[in-house]
């Protein structure tokens, strides 16, 4: 088969396995049309067809044999490990037992990088979603044990009570359009797919617009769906002719070459913010053109606009907008590989909090460690997430305390609270903190990308460490006496505006002549003051009146 995506390659020179992985999302798009037609009443084609598919994708077109055979022995053990052990620890040992199988991958990948040939290097990839997956899986069904009261929302919605068929569960690990590069999808979402229970809010919506004349029967299936997905597969295959045309010029890889060492160090700082967009690219296409086609099986439909108009969300896993123009990091991380981070939150960082306690330092630590031994073992990956640790440090404090400085001093912000007024002064910040978020986000992924420690910081040195100060600096000026600075500033502001404030009030009921300057002469308090502490204070100034005269 490898005839048919050869010439391709040499057209287009990309690999003939990027050739193959874009061909399998996009052949996803016409059998996802032939996935939704399956009735819901026959859950168990649904199941097969979508085993029959992703087998086809992987040894028929990618040839992974043996990888394969090790995906089903993940798929089997964790469906054996979550029936039969009954105890609070099933999902750590599920979660064991997948991670060290992908550490595995991860390390004959890394060993064989440069010797090649060994099936599994390819199959890590498919493997991290099926990860999430299972180990999801074994958290829901232990949340399916425990008592309701003890659960949180999350918890609640996505528990299990009934465990599975073998058919149902292997339909479940190997859904089509998601299993080679996501997005992964919990096991509820999956059986409210095959169900039709998915879409139960459009059913009363839409039930007096069916043709009831049609002798054919209606599927119950929201409007919209094959625009929104068609629509993800242009803008995905847009990205995808972007990498292919400008990535090799723009990259990461050439931070590293002489060429790029000898030009100004201004040049090489803006030539490195478009290697890091560039970089970016990539994933924006495979994300892209996967989330429309788990559109075209149904999946993702997540309500109504004020308008009318379908919403499919629920198969998104990137945010392009909120990440290119973040003004801040964590806006930015959540917008990145979003349902990996609803899987380290939900599985990682809240399981290991003690219950009662809020997630501390320890939580923040082992969900870092997670998700590098999750990405593979090159040393690369944990210089980046190394360095996003400070650098999320560095933002919840510039947020805590530079933020409150650009606001009205008597804004409050709570949950709730109306957004604050956009001034000029906020509207600088918000644009200074898209510049520093993007410069950050590119210097802080070099070494995601270049992977080894040398050429990382070969590549942080040709920009002058940048990246280092800024954060460096940042710590510094906090942790040295700059939050004590901003809160004395901070507190004069907000005296300063309740000064003003009891003016502006005084002014105004002057005005309306609910007081006259004569009362104001009389008593130094200002109104309003209920009537016992008018009382109190005619008694005192009576007393005092008195002790006068003596």
């Amino acid at each position: 088969m490898d005839a048919l995506f050869e010439p391709i390659a040499d057209t287009t020179g990309a690999s003939v396995d990027q050739i193959k992985l874009i061909f399998c999302l996009l052949f996803s798009y016409p059998l996802g049309s032939v996935y939704i037609r399956i009735p819901a009443s026959r859950p168990e084609l649904k199941h097969i067809f979508s085993l029959a598919i992703t087998f086809f994708y992987l040894m028929l077109v990618l040839q992974l044999y043996v990888g394969t055979i090790q995906l089903l022995i993940s798929v089997s053990g964790a469906y054996y490990l979550a029936q039969k052990v009954q105890t609070s620890r099933m999902p750590w040992l599920v979660f064991l037992f997948t991670m060290s199988h992908l550490t595995i991958n991860h390390i004959i990948r890394t060993l064989d990088q440069y010797a090649g040939g060994y099936e599994s290097i390819e199959i890590s990839g498919p493997q991290m979603v099926l990860t999430m997956k299972l180990t999801t899986f074994a958290w829901n069904v232990f949340d399916g044990r425990r008592p309701a009261e003890e659960l949180d929302k999350w918890q609640t919605e996505q528990r299990i009570e009934d465990y599975p068929s073998a058919l149902e569960f292997f339909g479940y690990a190997f859904y089509f359009p998601g299993f080679l590069v996501g997005p992964y999808l919990t096991f509820n979402e999956y059986r409210a797919l095959v169900s039709g229970s998915l879409y139960q809010a459009a059913e009363k919506r839409e039930e007096d617009e069916l043709s009831f004349s049609d002798p054919m029967p209606q599927r119950l299936v929201p409007r919209g769906r094959k625009r929104v997905a068609f629509r993800k597969m242009i803008v995905g295959l847009l990205f995808l002719g972007a990498y292919v045309v400008f990535y090799p010029e723009a990259n990461f890889h050439l931070t590293i070459e002489d060429e790029f060492e000898a030009k100004r160090l201004f040049s090489r700082i803006l030539f490195l913010q478009f290697c890091g967009f560039f970089e970016r690219v990539k994933y924006y296409a495979v994300w892209t053109l996967t989330e429309g086609a788990s559109i075209q099986t149904g999946l993702g439909f997540t309500g109504y606009t004020t308008t009318g108009g379908t919403r499919w969300e629920g198969a998104a896993n990137v945010d392009i907008w909120n990440i290119e123009f973040a003004p801040n990091l964590k806006i930015l991380l959540d917008s990145w590989n979003m349902k990996t981070n609803v899987w380290l939150r939900e599985c990682v960082y809240k399981r290991l909090t003690p219950k009662g306690k809020k997630p501390g330092f320890r939580s923040s630590l082992a969900t870092f460690a997670t998700s590098a031994f999750w990405h593979g073992i090159a040393p690369g990956y944990y210089l980046t997430f190394f360095f996003f640790a400070f650098v999320q440090t560095t933002g919840r404090l510039a947020r805590t305390y530079l933020r409150p400085l650009v606001l009205p001093a008597n804004y409050v912000a709570s949950r709730g609270a109306p957004p604050p007024p956009q001034t000029t002064l906020k509207q600088v910040y918000d644009y200074l903190g898209i510049i520093c978020t993007v410069m950050i986000t590119n210097y802080g992924t070099i070494p995601f990308m270049l992977l080894t420690i040398d050429d990382s910081f070969v590549a942080w040195n040709n920009v002058a460490w940048y990246g280092h100060f800024l954060i460096g600096g940042g710590l510094v000026f906090f942790y040295f006496g700059g939050t004590i600075i901003i809160q004395e500033i901070q507190f004069m502001r907000r005296k300063a505006a309740g000064h003003r404030q009891q003016r502006e009030e005084l002014n105004r009921l002057v005005q309306t002549g609910s007081i006259t300057p004569t009362t104001l002469s009389r008593a130094p308090t200002l109104p309003p003051l209920d009537e016992a502490a008018q009382e109190i204070e005619k008694e005192l100034m009576r007393a005092g009146k008195g002790k006068l005269k003596e």
